[in-house]
């Protein structure tokens, strides 16, 4: 009797065990949040290099503060602010410090512009007067404290003004802002959406001047896009919007002394036609840096402008046969020598710099790419950076001395792993993640990367999916046109090598950039594994321009973009049809931007092999995209008409033979919904049959309530009938 219970007891446990693995994904789970990871909010270093700032949530008295908690021993020592004590800010969104850590910058009714750029309403906290005061009534942008805390310069309606604290006046700095015509201190869209950045105003170490870049860009084309909403006539909204060719915003470079509220336009040199990417005073209060670099993008100039003279002199060259790539690496030491990323041996490497511009050492050296730079010690002289050394897929954590010297890997996991260290360098956060590893966050010593506490994981992620019938994501190389690609793949848990399975390739394939990759997954992944439960295999390689494989591999697709690359797909997707539990017949492929521009060409110049694709978003002619993304990689339509025009897919719409399925956002800034309707224009004409589908007032994220939901359930009853 008491075996047979055992037996039964087997059973059923066998039995729930079984039911509790073979749960089946579901879109509304994917994109309800089921699956989303908790992360660190908001952390800042403290300066005495011990603690660290988060920002907190109350969400049953809906209020926010910022705690303060020890790194060693994760205890909260204090609260520095409770909006819940705050009688005229019930609730903020953000927050930032004062060099000195003694005021607190609180941002609230905050709203999104473009990409980066936003607005909102700025409080000043002083945490030992417990004072709090409104920067401005209206909502403002980029609001930024003085070294010495004592002031807040802000830009409103395109012009720079500063409060000062002690006083409570308001100083405006520059009167000629308009918007569509004038920009003082913050960047326009261009230069947001490709040089990465808003504030283009900053102070010097002493508080006595401010430099800024003003944009004139009343000769700029202007875009137009209507706004539906929700009333009875639409709205437009018009920006500028300069296309490849066409002409960019007059740049220029000015400096402000506050004291005299003075303003001096430097003089850079002879320069035509040129961009100013970056801006940042050095150690020295009286000496600025500014780049510049060339409309081509390939010959970039570190300038220093003394203050005294307004004497601008070039300290450093860069050139590229192809393009120079902008960074935020560049860092002061305190005898102005100065830390700077470099790809002029082949690899992207750290260089440092005599404060005259004579090269001091090369400081790391080999066949991979540093991914990133963390900051400079000067304590123990080590820099700290991330790299691809242990195979191109994956991140580490190293630290190495400023002579080059004495190398060391702090990061022991293999995967993706990214540090944020302490102010002092004593300490850092390392968030480790892989493709088998949700995201956790350990602290590590910074001296030898050994683990002092655990911070947070994401166990409950993990065992949710556990109970999920998932396969595993599979990393390999595939060998196409002379180059091994990295690759991932998916397939059924229950994968049959006798049997033929459909295959749907994903890629985004864009200049540096990477898709296959050692870390945990993104909402597209639990898409791609719910279509292997389904009977699908899933793949994605990165072909020639992806990034991290050396600037050879990423430039090689210069002058012609999307040639090489479409080359790359339709070779991969062929070598995979070939193997023997793939039909050859039932291949698709889909992309998102510029990942909809090559799944379109794909469907087009390899009609042979491709059955279907989906195309969100795509570019379709690099005639309608920016001056300085496109340009970097193409130069002009002017001097370069056949890279533009020969892989531009509504330019051979009679090549459609396989199932296409187009998505665009109608309030679309960045690749404009203008790109889709020529498509779709050239298809008609051509009488070819095609699906698509326009999301209203939706940007290039196509996101907001549903969207997303019924998107992916267009995509994948898209899949299921056509794959």
């Amino acid at each position: 009797m008491k075996i047979t219970q055992l037996f039964t007891a087997a059973v059923l446990f066998l039995s729930t065990l079984v039911t509790a693995q073979d749960k089946q994904f579901t879109l509304e789970d994917i994109w309800g949040g089921t699956f989303r990871t908790s992360a660190l909010e908001s952390l800042h270093s403290m300066n005495n290099g011990q603690q660290y700032s988060v920002l907190n949530v109350d969400r049953k008295a809906r209020t926010t503060m910022v705690d303060v908690y020890d790194y060693a021993t994760a205890k909260k020592s204090k609260t520095l602010v409770n909006s819940g004590d705050l009688a005229t800010l019930p609730y903020f969104s953000g927050y930032e410090f004062s060099a000195d850590e003694k005021k607190l910058l609180l941002s609230s009714d905050v709203e999104a512009i473009y990409r980066r750029s936003s607005r909102g309403i700025f409080h000043v906290y002083d945490t030992s007067t417990k004072k709090l005061t409104k920067v401005r009534e209206d909502k403002i942008q980029e609001p930024t404290f003085s070294p010495d805390g004592s002031k807040v310069a802000y830009v409103f309606a395109n012009n720079i003004y500063v409060l000062d604290l002690k006083t409570g006046k308001t100083q405006q700095i520059t009167t000629d802002g308009k918007k569509n015509k004038i920009i003082n201190g913050l960047t326009d869209w261009v230069y947001e959406e490709e040089f990465a950045f808003v504030r283009a105003f900053d102070w010097n170490k002493t508080g006595t001047h401010i430099a800024h870049i003003r944009f004139d860009e009343r000769k700029v084309p202007e875009f137009s896009m209507d706004v539906y909403g929700k009333q009875l006539y639409p709205q437009q909204d018009v920006f500028k919007y300069p296309k490849a060719g066409e002409k960019n915003a007059i740049v220029s470079l000015h400096i402000t002394n506050l004291e005299k509220n003075a303003t001096t336009e430097i003089k850079l040199g002879d320069y035509q036609d040129f961009y100013i990417p970056r801006i940042e005073w050095t150690e020295n209060p009286d000496i600025l840096s500014a780049q510049v670099i060339n409309r081509h993008q390939n010959n970039l100039d570190l300038l220093f402008i003394d203050n005294k003279t307004n004497k601008a002199s070039v300290i450093l060259n860069e050139k590229d046969a192809a393009y120079v790539d902008v960074t935020d690496d560049l860092t002061f030491l305190n005898d102005n020598s100065f830390i700077w990323t470099s790809e002029k041996d082949g690899y992207n490497h750290i260089y440092h710099y005599a404060k005259d511009g004579k090269l001091i050492n090369q400081v790391t050296k080999g066949t991979w790419d540093v991914t990133s730079y963390y900051g400079y010690d000067s304590k123990s002289k080590r820099i700290f950076y991330q790299s691809v050394e242990n195979g191109s897929i994956n991140r580490d954590v190293y630290s190495i001395k400023l002579n080059g010297k004495s190398k060391k890997r702090l990061s022991s996991k293999e995967g993706t792993n990214n540090a944020s260290f302490s102010t002092n360098f004593t300490y850092y956060i390392n968030q480790f993640s892989s493709a088998a590893t949700a995201p956790e966050f350990t602290l590590n010593s910074a001296k030898d990367g050994k683990v002092v506490r655990n911070i947070k994981d994401n166990e409950e992620v993990e065992e949710l999916l556990a109970t999920y019938d998932m396969a595993t994501k599979e990393f390999s190389t595939i060998a196409v046109n002379g180059e091994d690609l990295n690759m991932w793949m998916i397939k059924p848990k229950d994968f049959d090598p006798s049997k033929k399975y459909p295959l749907l390739m994903y890629q985004y394939s864009g200049p540096g950039s990477q898709s296959v990759a050692n870390t945990w997954n993104r909402s597209n992944d639990y898409w791609y594994h719910m279509l292997a439960q389904q009977g699908y295999i899933v793949a994605c390689v990165d072909g020639r321009g992806t990034g991290f494989k050396g600037a050879k591999f990423k430039k090689a697709t210069y002058l012609n973009l999307v040639k090489l690359e479409t080359e790359d797909q339709i070779a991969a997707a062929k070598k995979l049809g070939d193997l023997p539990f793939i039909d050859k017949n039932r291949i698709g492929i889909w992309g998102w931007s510029f990942g909809g521009h090559m799944s379109t060409n794909c469907l087009l110049k390899g009609s042979d092999v491709f059955k279907m694709a989906i195309a969100v978003a795509p570019v379709t002619s690099w005639r309608f995209y920016d001056t300085i993304y496109t340009e970097r990689y193409m130069r002009t339509p002017q001097e370069n008409p056949n890279g533009y025009d020969d892989n531009s897919p509504f330019n051979y719409p009679e090549l459609l033979k396989g199932k296409y399925l187009l998505v665009h956002g109608s309030g679309d800034d960045n690749v404009h919904v203008q790109h889709t309707m020529r498509m779709v224009e050239a298809l008609i004409q051509a009488n070819k049959q095609f699906d698509w589908a326009i999301y209203p007032d939706k940007n290039h994220g196509i996101y907001g309530g549903n969207t997303r939901l019924h998107l992916y359930t267009k995509m994948h009853n898209f899949v299921k009938s056509n794959l």
